[in-house]
């Protein structure tokens, strides 16, 4: 299996630490927040990684390189225009993919996950991870209802944790411009091809300086 990690907002909310530095690249213990999500993959014997790239890019490119030193092998699907979003990031990397399910997962996002613990149920197109609604997001994105399908955006009890199983033919009939997954999400969850699950462990989407912080405590610690 792949695995595509979302690596190039602008990181705005972090102003002015994003400036001149990814939000990747920012630091939460020994690591960036990028590398901890490589070792999750690592860990759950993903070696093939594909890191989609615009602001600062150069800079992910030089501290990962071909990904040899972490013992993976990483490809980069590169931005270089404009930023694709969440779903354009995927269709731009499609190239990169077999038909085979991939791991998707946001580069802000620092979790203890057991990632090879995560199946995609045979009439699924997409398995995403979801949260109860953290106090950021409180109105949520979806609900869970029977058989672990993901229910309509109207009824959302809980939050997309940006960690999820898709298969490439969900993305094969959308034309290659800007736009969200959740764009893309809708039709099949209507057709009743996206599925879920909720995860309660560690979970933290690292998207101010107050969660950075937060998170930075937490992990000194418990160290």
């Amino acid at each position: 299996m792949k695995a595509i990690i979302l690596a190039a907002g602008l990181g705005k909310r972090m102003l002015p630490l994003t400036a001149r530095l990814p939000k990747p690249l920012l630091t939460v213990g020994p690591h960036t927040l990028i590398e901890h999500n490589l070792f999750s993959l690592k860990k759950a014997g993903i070696t093939s990684v594909i890191i989609n790239l615009h602001h600062c890019a150069d800079q992910i490119i030089s501290l990962l390189g071909d990904g040899e030193a972490y013992g993976l092998n990483i490809q980069y699907s590169h931005e270089k225009t404009q930023l694709m979003g969440t779903g354009g990031g995927i269709i731009q990397a499609l190239p990169l993919l077999d038909s085979s399910p991939f791991l998707l997962v946001a580069a802000d996002i620092w979790s203890d996950i057991a990632l090879n613990t995560l199946t995609i149920p045979t009439h699924s197109d997409a398995h995403l991870i979801m949260v109860n609604n953290p106090s950021f997001h409180p109105k949520g994105d979806y609900s869970l209802h029977a058989n672990n399908l993901i229910g309509a955006p109207s009824d959302r009890t809980l939050t997309f944790a940006s960690i999820a199983l898709l298969r490439p033919k969900l993305f094969y009939s959308a034309p290659l411009k800007p736009c969200a997954l959740s764009d893309l999400l809708r039709p099949a969850i209507t057709q009743q091809r996206v599925t879920g699950e909720l995860y309660q462990g560690e979970w933290w989407n690292v998207g101010t300086q107050q969660i950075l912080h937060a998170l930075t405590d937490h992990i000194s610690t418990c160290s």
